[in-house]
Protein backbone atom coordinates (compact mmCIF):
# COMPACT_ATOMS: atom_id res chain seq x y z
CA UNK A 1 0.00 0.00 0.00
CA UNK A 2 2.82 2.34 0.86
CA UNK A 3 4.46 1.62 -2.49
CA UNK A 4 1.24 2.46 -4.33
CA UNK A 5 0.91 5.74 -2.42
CA UNK A 6 4.49 6.63 -3.17
CA UNK A 7 4.03 5.87 -6.87
CA UNK A 8 0.90 8.05 -6.97
CA UNK A 9 2.76 10.99 -5.45
CA UNK A 10 5.68 10.59 -7.85
CA UNK A 11 3.31 10.34 -10.83
CA UNK A 12 1.47 13.49 -9.74
CA UNK A 13 4.73 15.41 -9.41
CA UNK A 14 5.86 14.25 -12.84
CA UNK A 15 2.59 15.28 -14.47
CA UNK A 16 2.75 18.69 -12.78
CA UNK A 17 6.30 19.27 -13.99
CA UNK A 18 5.47 18.09 -17.50
CA UNK A 19 2.42 20.34 -17.76
CA UNK A 20 4.34 23.38 -16.52
CA UNK A 21 7.23 22.75 -18.89
CA UNK A 22 4.97 22.33 -21.90
CA UNK A 23 2.94 25.44 -21.06
CA UNK A 24 6.05 27.63 -20.98
CA UNK A 25 6.07 28.23 -17.22
CA UNK A 26 4.00 30.55 -15.13
CA UNK A 27 4.53 33.59 -17.37
CA UNK A 28 2.57 32.00 -20.22
CA UNK A 29 -0.49 31.71 -17.99
CA UNK A 30 -0.75 35.49 -17.79
CA UNK A 31 -1.78 35.94 -21.41
CA UNK A 32 -5.15 37.09 -22.73
CA UNK A 33 -6.25 33.48 -23.34
CA UNK A 34 -6.55 32.97 -19.58
CA UNK A 35 -8.57 36.13 -18.93
CA UNK A 36 -12.17 35.30 -18.13
CA UNK A 37 -15.31 37.36 -18.58
CA UNK A 38 -15.49 37.99 -14.85
CA UNK A 39 -11.92 39.36 -14.93
CA UNK A 40 -12.82 42.20 -17.30
CA UNK A 41 -16.52 42.80 -16.54
CA UNK A 42 -17.15 46.37 -15.34
CA UNK A 43 -13.42 47.16 -15.38
CA UNK A 44 -13.20 49.00 -18.70
CA UNK A 45 -10.32 46.79 -19.88
CA UNK A 46 -12.29 45.64 -22.92
CA UNK A 47 -12.32 49.26 -24.08
CA UNK A 48 -8.51 49.51 -24.02
CA UNK A 49 -6.34 48.97 -27.08
CA UNK A 50 -3.44 46.50 -27.17
CA UNK A 51 -0.01 47.94 -26.49
CA UNK A 52 3.55 47.18 -27.55
CA UNK A 53 6.80 47.78 -25.68
CA UNK A 54 8.48 51.16 -25.46
CA UNK A 55 11.59 49.63 -27.03
CA UNK A 56 9.76 49.09 -30.36
CA UNK A 57 11.57 51.75 -32.38
CA UNK A 58 12.20 49.99 -35.68
CA UNK A 59 10.70 50.44 -39.13
CA UNK A 60 8.86 48.24 -41.64
CA UNK A 61 10.03 48.76 -45.23
CA UNK A 62 7.38 48.42 -47.93
CA UNK A 63 7.68 47.42 -51.58
CA UNK A 64 5.95 49.44 -54.27
CA UNK A 65 3.39 47.42 -56.17
CA UNK A 66 2.88 44.85 -53.42
CA UNK A 67 -0.49 44.70 -51.67
CA UNK A 68 -0.68 45.27 -47.93
CA UNK A 69 -3.41 45.54 -45.33
CA UNK A 70 -3.68 47.36 -42.03
CA UNK A 71 -5.71 45.16 -39.70
CA UNK A 72 -6.78 45.07 -36.08
CA UNK A 73 -6.73 48.87 -35.88
CA UNK A 74 -7.94 50.05 -32.48
CA UNK A 75 -8.71 53.66 -31.52
CA UNK A 76 -9.37 54.39 -27.87
CA UNK A 77 -10.66 57.93 -27.11
CA UNK A 78 -8.91 59.37 -24.07
CA UNK A 79 -9.90 63.04 -24.27
CA UNK A 80 -12.92 64.61 -25.99
CA UNK A 81 -13.41 68.34 -26.60
CA UNK A 82 -16.38 70.38 -27.83
CA UNK A 83 -15.92 73.69 -29.61
CA UNK A 84 -17.92 76.38 -27.84
CA UNK A 85 -18.67 79.85 -29.09
CA UNK A 86 -17.13 82.58 -26.88
CA UNK A 87 -19.31 84.86 -24.82
CA UNK A 88 -17.19 87.83 -25.85
CA UNK A 89 -17.40 88.72 -29.54
CA UNK A 90 -13.71 89.63 -29.56
CA UNK A 91 -12.64 86.15 -28.56
CA UNK A 92 -12.38 83.10 -30.80
CA UNK A 93 -14.16 79.80 -30.35
CA UNK A 94 -12.13 77.28 -28.34
CA UNK A 95 -12.27 73.56 -27.68
CA UNK A 96 -13.40 72.80 -24.14
CA UNK A 97 -12.60 69.41 -22.66
CA UNK A 98 -15.63 67.37 -21.65
CA UNK A 99 -16.44 64.12 -19.93
CA UNK A 100 -17.43 61.00 -21.86
CA UNK A 101 -20.77 59.77 -20.53
CA UNK A 102 -20.70 56.59 -22.60
CA UNK A 103 -18.84 54.42 -20.11
CA UNK A 104 -16.87 51.53 -21.64
CA UNK A 105 -18.05 51.39 -25.26
CA UNK A 106 -16.21 54.24 -26.93
CA UNK A 107 -13.34 52.49 -28.78
CA UNK A 108 -13.20 51.47 -32.41
CA UNK A 109 -11.72 48.01 -32.90
CA UNK A 110 -10.78 45.46 -35.57
CA UNK A 111 -10.81 48.18 -38.21
CA UNK A 112 -9.08 47.14 -41.44
CA UNK A 113 -8.33 48.42 -44.90
CA UNK A 114 -5.98 48.40 -47.88
CA UNK A 115 -2.55 50.01 -47.79
CA UNK A 116 -1.04 51.01 -51.12
CA UNK A 117 2.53 52.13 -51.76
CA UNK A 118 2.75 54.76 -54.50
CA UNK A 119 5.45 57.04 -55.84
CA UNK A 120 4.09 59.89 -53.72
CA UNK A 121 3.80 57.89 -50.48
CA UNK A 122 1.36 55.63 -48.64
CA UNK A 123 -2.39 55.49 -49.13
CA UNK A 124 -4.80 53.83 -46.70
CA UNK A 125 -8.44 53.07 -47.51
CA UNK A 126 -10.64 51.84 -44.66
CA UNK A 127 -13.00 48.99 -45.56
CA UNK A 128 -14.74 47.84 -42.37
CA UNK A 129 -14.65 46.64 -38.79
CA UNK A 130 -16.24 48.03 -35.63
CA UNK A 131 -15.75 51.46 -37.15
CA UNK A 132 -18.27 53.67 -35.32
CA UNK A 133 -19.43 54.19 -31.76
CA UNK A 134 -22.21 56.48 -30.44
CA UNK A 135 -20.73 58.73 -27.75
CA UNK A 136 -22.12 61.56 -25.62
CA UNK A 137 -19.80 64.16 -24.10
CA UNK A 138 -20.70 66.50 -21.22
CA UNK A 139 -19.01 69.92 -21.20
CA UNK A 140 -18.43 71.99 -18.02
CA UNK A 141 -21.40 74.24 -18.78
CA UNK A 142 -23.75 71.26 -18.44
CA UNK A 143 -24.63 70.84 -22.12
CA UNK A 144 -24.42 67.38 -23.68
CA UNK A 145 -23.29 66.71 -27.25
CA UNK A 146 -23.99 63.31 -28.81
CA UNK A 147 -21.94 62.26 -31.83
CA UNK A 148 -20.93 59.17 -33.80
CA UNK A 149 -17.20 58.63 -33.40
CA UNK A 150 -16.21 56.96 -36.65
CA UNK A 151 -13.50 55.91 -39.07
CA UNK A 152 -15.87 54.91 -41.87
CA UNK A 153 -14.42 55.26 -45.38
CA UNK A 154 -11.26 56.81 -43.96
CA UNK A 155 -8.92 57.72 -46.78
CA UNK A 156 -5.55 58.80 -45.41
CA UNK A 157 -2.12 59.39 -46.89
CA UNK A 158 1.41 59.51 -45.48
CA UNK A 159 4.86 60.31 -46.80
CA UNK A 160 7.60 57.74 -47.33
CA UNK A 161 7.80 54.10 -48.41
CA UNK A 162 7.92 52.51 -44.95
CA UNK A 163 6.10 52.51 -41.64
CA UNK A 164 8.35 54.18 -39.10
CA UNK A 165 8.07 56.00 -35.80
CA UNK A 166 7.67 59.25 -37.75
CA UNK A 167 4.86 58.12 -40.07
CA UNK A 168 1.80 60.38 -39.95
CA UNK A 169 -1.41 59.45 -41.76
CA UNK A 170 -3.86 62.26 -42.47
CA UNK A 171 -7.20 62.09 -44.22
CA UNK A 172 -10.98 62.43 -44.11
CA UNK A 173 -13.74 60.03 -43.11
CA UNK A 174 -17.54 59.81 -42.93
CA UNK A 175 -19.50 60.24 -39.71
CA UNK A 176 -22.93 58.56 -39.81
CA UNK A 177 -26.00 60.09 -38.23
CA UNK A 178 -26.39 59.49 -34.51
CA UNK A 179 -30.09 58.74 -35.12
CA UNK A 180 -31.41 56.18 -37.58
CA UNK A 181 -34.33 56.78 -39.94
CA UNK A 182 -36.73 54.87 -37.65
CA UNK A 183 -35.92 56.87 -34.52
CA UNK A 184 -39.03 58.56 -33.11
CA UNK A 185 -38.61 61.73 -31.04
CA UNK A 186 -40.72 62.45 -27.92
CA UNK A 187 -43.44 64.02 -30.09
CA UNK A 188 -43.75 61.02 -32.40
CA UNK A 189 -41.85 62.51 -35.33
CA UNK A 190 -39.43 60.50 -37.46
CA UNK A 191 -38.01 60.20 -40.95
CA UNK A 192 -39.74 57.02 -42.16
CA UNK A 193 -42.27 56.31 -39.36
CA UNK A 194 -44.42 58.26 -36.90
CA UNK A 195 -46.02 61.58 -37.70
CA UNK A 196 -44.69 64.71 -39.32
CA UNK A 197 -46.52 67.57 -37.61
CA UNK A 198 -46.92 66.85 -33.91
CA UNK A 199 -48.06 70.40 -33.12
CA UNK A 200 -51.18 70.31 -35.27
CA UNK A 201 -52.24 72.75 -37.96
CA UNK A 202 -53.24 75.54 -35.59
CA UNK A 203 -50.01 75.53 -33.64
CA UNK A 204 -47.95 75.73 -36.81
CA UNK A 205 -49.38 79.12 -37.81
CA UNK A 206 -46.68 81.75 -38.04
CA UNK A 207 -44.11 79.51 -36.35
CA UNK A 208 -43.90 77.08 -39.25
CA UNK A 209 -40.38 78.19 -40.20
CA UNK A 210 -39.13 77.71 -36.64
CA UNK A 211 -40.65 74.24 -36.42
CA UNK A 212 -39.64 73.10 -39.88
CA UNK A 213 -36.27 71.69 -38.75
CA UNK A 214 -37.91 69.59 -36.03
CA UNK A 215 -40.85 68.47 -38.15
CA UNK A 216 -38.96 67.52 -41.31
CA UNK A 217 -36.39 64.94 -40.23
CA UNK A 218 -33.33 64.37 -42.42
CA UNK A 219 -30.61 61.74 -42.38
CA UNK A 220 -27.41 63.80 -42.33
CA UNK A 221 -23.89 62.42 -42.61
CA UNK A 222 -20.86 64.45 -41.63
CA UNK A 223 -17.23 64.67 -42.69
CA UNK A 224 -14.35 64.45 -40.26
CA UNK A 225 -10.58 64.81 -40.50
CA UNK A 226 -8.18 62.44 -38.77
CA UNK A 227 -4.46 62.35 -38.07
CA UNK A 228 -2.76 59.11 -36.98
CA UNK A 229 0.80 59.52 -35.67
CA UNK A 230 2.81 56.30 -35.28
CA UNK A 231 5.33 56.38 -32.42
CA UNK A 232 6.14 52.66 -31.94
CA UNK A 233 6.88 49.97 -34.54
CA UNK A 234 7.72 46.29 -34.08
CA UNK A 235 9.20 44.95 -37.35
CA UNK A 236 9.03 41.32 -36.21
CA UNK A 237 5.29 41.24 -35.59
CA UNK A 238 4.22 44.07 -37.91
CA UNK A 239 2.55 45.87 -35.00
CA UNK A 240 2.49 49.62 -34.59
CA UNK A 241 1.09 52.02 -32.00
CA UNK A 242 0.73 55.73 -31.52
CA UNK A 243 -1.87 58.45 -31.06
CA UNK A 244 -4.69 59.87 -33.16
CA UNK A 245 -6.55 63.16 -33.34
CA UNK A 246 -9.94 63.48 -35.02
CA UNK A 247 -12.17 66.52 -35.56
CA UNK A 248 -15.74 65.89 -36.65
CA UNK A 249 -19.23 67.40 -36.31
CA UNK A 250 -21.57 66.56 -33.46
CA UNK A 251 -25.02 65.12 -34.09
CA UNK A 252 -27.67 67.42 -35.59
CA UNK A 253 -30.65 65.45 -34.20
CA UNK A 254 -31.67 64.77 -37.81
CA UNK A 255 -31.50 68.45 -38.70
CA UNK A 256 -33.16 69.78 -35.56
CA UNK A 257 -30.16 71.34 -33.80
CA UNK A 258 -26.99 73.19 -34.65
CA UNK A 259 -23.83 71.10 -34.80
CA UNK A 260 -20.51 71.89 -33.15
CA UNK A 261 -17.03 70.61 -33.82
CA UNK A 262 -15.90 67.70 -31.65
CA UNK A 263 -12.22 66.85 -31.18
CA UNK A 264 -11.26 63.32 -30.12
CA UNK A 265 -7.72 62.47 -28.96
CA UNK A 266 -6.65 58.95 -28.04
CA UNK A 267 -4.48 55.88 -28.40
CA UNK A 268 -3.84 53.98 -31.63
CA UNK A 269 -2.86 50.37 -32.37
CA UNK A 270 -2.72 48.23 -35.52
CA UNK A 271 -0.93 45.55 -37.52
CA UNK A 272 0.58 45.44 -40.98
CA UNK A 273 -0.09 42.26 -42.99
CA UNK A 274 0.39 41.10 -46.56
CA UNK A 275 -2.82 41.14 -48.55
Amino acid sequence: MRIRSLLAVVLALCLTFFTTACSGGTDANRGESNVTYDDIRNTGKANDCPTIGDAARGSIPLTAGQKYELRGICMHPVQVYAKEEPKNARQQAEFVEGKILTRYTSSLDEVYGDLTVTESGLQFQEKGGIDFQPITVLVPGGEEFPFSFSSKSLKATADGAAITTSTDFEGTYRTPSYRTSNFIDPKGRALTTGVQYAQGLIALGGDEKDLEKDNNKRYIDGIGTMSMSITKVDPETGEFAGVFTAIQPSDSDMGGREVVDIKVVGELYGRLEDA
